[in-house]
């Protein structure tokens, strides 16, 4: 398994895992639970959650899932934007290590940049790390523009940046992700399958046919290979971890990462961060 390191020197996984849009089926919880606990057994022991999906209860899967494992996953949270305040963000964090079922936080984001001003934020954040709450913070769904204001209000220990990043969302490499490694910030990449959609691309079937994987292992090898990113694909059953899993030992040759090039080509000028 490839690895990232974090500007503190914390390595974790290249491959993670998701769990936007999990627990909201509670027929599917059971599968769900044992996808999560799958992937910590195979070394995808990074899981990304926030207390925005399903209001809480995919942290309370999560917490689940990793009952017993704890000290072998790398836990990561996000915190709506309006709760992001001095006051607020304490009251947050809380209730998700509730909800987790620990007593830390690994790595802690702000979802996306809303109205509180970001040196407050980075404030509270400096604050929980103290307290031990968390062990570091970051940021998701900030651009160029964003993350230079958060260097400039203190913010420079940030660890990372949460983006939309994949084959077809590639705007961020002309000016973000350079920004970022100049910083020794990996990028966390959400839905790195385009939630699906991105497999049905036929230049992405055809590789994948001649390498004997399928296109989602294309697609997740494609961003391991660059180094510095972290893929957090979601997988609702053992079946999907696994073949999630296997993206790690698909290796692209340049002749393959030129055929992606051609059908998803890299951006020529800036682009404005995208999110979903």
């Amino acid at each position: 398994m490839r690895t990232t390191i974090f500007p503190d020197g914390t390595q974790v996984p290249a491959l993670g895992q998701g769990t936007w849009m999990m627990a909201e089926r509670p027929e599917r919880r059971a599968d769900e639970v044992a996808a999560l606990r799958e992937g910590v057994a195979l070394g995808m022991t990074l899981i990304d959650t926030a207390e925005m999906y399903g209001e809480g209860a995919a942290e309370s899967l999560v917490g689940e899932a990793i009952a017993g494992l704890r000290d072998r996953v790398f836990l990561v949270s996000k915190a709506y934007p309006h709760n992001a305040s001095r006051t607020r963000l304490p009251q947050s964090c809380e209730a998700s290590l509730k909800r987790l079922g620990t007593d830390r936080i690994d790595l802690y984001l702000l979802h996306w940049r809303g109205s509180v001003r970001l040196a407050e934020t980075v404030e509270a954040m400096e604050r929980l790390v103290e307290a031990g709450k968390i062990l570091r913070w970051g940021v998701s769904n900030l651009d160029t523009g964003d993350m230079e204001e958060l260097i400039a209000a203190g913010g420079t220990r940030c660890a990372t940046d949460q983006i939309l990043y994949n084959l077809t969302r590639r705007g961020p490499e002309f000016e973000l992700i350079p920004w970022l490694a100049e910083r020794s910030m990996p990028v966390m990449a959400y839905s790195p399958v385009e939630q699906g959609r991105l497999l049905r691309h036929t230049a992405l079937q055809a590789i994948a046919e001649r390498l004997g994987a399928t296109p989602a292992q294309v697609a997740l090898s494609w961003l391991l290979q660059k180094g510095g990113v972290i893929a957090i694909p979601k997988a609702g059953s053992v079946a999907h971890v696994r073949e999630n899993r296997a993206a790690a030992e698909v290796e692209l040759g340049a002749t393959e990462f030129a055929e992606l090039d051609r059908a998803f080509p890299r951006p020529n000028r800036r682009v404005a961060l995208e999110m979903i």
